[in-house]
């Protein structure tokens, strides 16, 4: 893995044609997290010399897999998506926790239930210890070959009205970091201003528009 920063680590990349992703394991002092999912095996050795982890945090049904139940094999931790999400992903690893709409806290880690590329899509907001606030936005708003974008998939909930309104949700917010799952081409985080965070949003909105 590669370290981001003083508490955050990026896995090795997978890739599946055009589309990458990564995981990220968070260092905290109430249990460590892992956002995402990877099967990698090197990844998983660090983790476990890094203290393992006590929670998994998927934002989305597509970063389910079978490694899921390996990782909870692994480290003893607890499963944690939305309860809309939750029959998909429990396919492949029980469900631990299942967030509902009221939902908004685990411990430090901000829950913010963004419904519109999935029923039950989630992103999660942390303001690290070391300064830092991290922005994990699953597949709600991703990059693609350097620019931002999204898009919604009706079959498994989405919509493009739900989406828009979750994307000003995560306006709001300031992070200094924002991490994807899912990417195309090589930029998988970007460090951003309030400004420019507020600018690729709006411009995510007037793109879904004009593609919808």
């Amino acid at each position: 893995m590669k370290q981001l920063q003083e508490d955050l680590w990026q896995s090795t990349i997978y890739s599946m044609g055009a589309l990458n992703t990564h995981a990220y394991f968070l260092r905290r002092p109430d249990g460590n997290v892992l956002f995402y999912n990877t099967g990698h095996d090197a990844d998983l050795d660090q983790i476990a010399e890094l203290g393992g982890i006590r929670f998994q945090l998927l934002s989305h049904r597509d970063e389910s897999g079978l490694s899921l139940k390996r990782i909870k094999d692994l480290f003893g931790s607890r499963l944690c998506c939305s309860a809309l999400e939750a029959p998909v992903i429990g396919k492949d690893a029980q469900v631990d926790i299942a967030f509902q709409s009221s939902d908004h806290r685990l411990g430090d880690v901000d829950i913010i239930h963004t419904p519109g590329h999935t029923a039950g899509s989630v992103c999660f907001f942390y303001k690290s210890p070391y300064g830092k606030s991290y922005l994990f936005t699953g597949d709600t708003i991703f990059q693609s070959d350097g620019k931002w974008a999204t898009l919604f998939f009706p079959q498994a909930g989405g919509s493009e009205a739900a989406l828009a309104d979750s994307l000003l949700r995560l306006r709001n917010l300031n992070p200094d970091m924002v991490m994807c799952s899912a990417f195309v081409g090589d930029v998988s985080v970007v460090k951003v201003t309030g400004d420019e965070w507020a600018q690729a949003i709006d411009d995510t909105i007037h793109r879904l528009g004009k593609e919808a």
